[in-house]
């Protein structure tokens, strides 16, 4: 799980210190851009209630009842922690987004004037710039699900709340899950955890050092979340064994 991590946190290091931008490389009106949408919906409200759950249902059945109880209330503190973070790191640091940049440079928005506007202003103002790029001589296109999530993610740049949270669920459910000797749902998750790093700054919505730090970010969250739980979760799996004994020699005590 480490060393997952530690590939995880290699990568858009690399980026950074390279000073390489992956956006706009990708054409955005193509079919990998649509795929890397839906890919990075699955870390986007409502869509990722469903993948939490969709991961608690997969591990239900891989492992044995104490070790999901404290699972899922491991899950549940990380889950918390990294939605708190998010909301009060995102205006402290105050950091435009990569499309939001592109489209100043094209004369189509001014990010110092947008970013002072409240949510549902700045969404208007971006649907306003989004039709006036239809216009404008640039060689970028949009497909309409990726200007759909344009005209969403207004939002402050740092950290990458997807990458925060793909990282913190990656790292608490294959932890559980390795102990379990389950090999292959660990590994889809951190593939998934590095292709939503990948797909938040193919997008424009994140720079480098935004996933960089959201992965650091979400590994220390993790290993609190871990920490924390199995410091007190030992008194409740251990009343969980003992209702759990009680009621089984309960049951045999009754039959004829």
């Amino acid at each position: 799980m480490m060393m997952g991590w530690a590939i995880l946190t290699i990568i858009p290091a690399i980026l950074l210190i390279s000073d390489t931008a992956l956006f706009p490389l990708l054409p955005l009106n193509s079919l990998s851009a649509e795929g890397l949408f839906w890919l990075t919906s699955s870390g986007t409200a409502p869509y990722g209630v469903a993948t939490v759950l969709f991961i608690l249902l997969l591990s239900y059945h891989r492992l044995a009842k104490a070790e999901f109880i404290s699972l899922f209330l491991t899950i549940s503190l990380g889950m918390c922690t990294t939605l708190g973070l998010n909301h009060y790191l995102k205006p402290f640091f105050n950091e435009a987004r990569p499309n939001a940049v592109w489209l100043e440079q094209q004369y189509l928005l001014n990010t110092e004037n947008f970013y002072t506007l409240t949510k549902a202003e700045r969404k208007a103002q971006m649907t306003a710039s989004l039709e006036r790029l239809e216009h404008a001589e640039t060689d970028l296109v949009l497909s309409p699900l990726v200007k759909q999530h344009w005209k969403n993610e207004v939002g402050f740049a740092f950290p990458s709340g997807h990458t925060l949270f793909a990282m913190t669920l990656t790292m608490i459910a294959s932890y559980y899950l390795l102990l379990a000797g389950n090999l292959v749902l660990p590994t889809i998750l951190f593939i998934w955890s590095i292709t939503m790093g990948f797909s938040r700054m193919l997008l424009g919505m994140h720079w480098s050092q935004d996933v960089l730090a959201s992965t650091v970010l979400g590994g220390v969250i993790s290993l609190f979340s871990l920490f924390f739980i199995h410091k007190t979760f030992p008194y409740g799996a251990k009343a969980y064994t003992d209702l759990s004994t009680k009621l089984r020699q309960k049951r045999l005590t009754l039959k004829p």
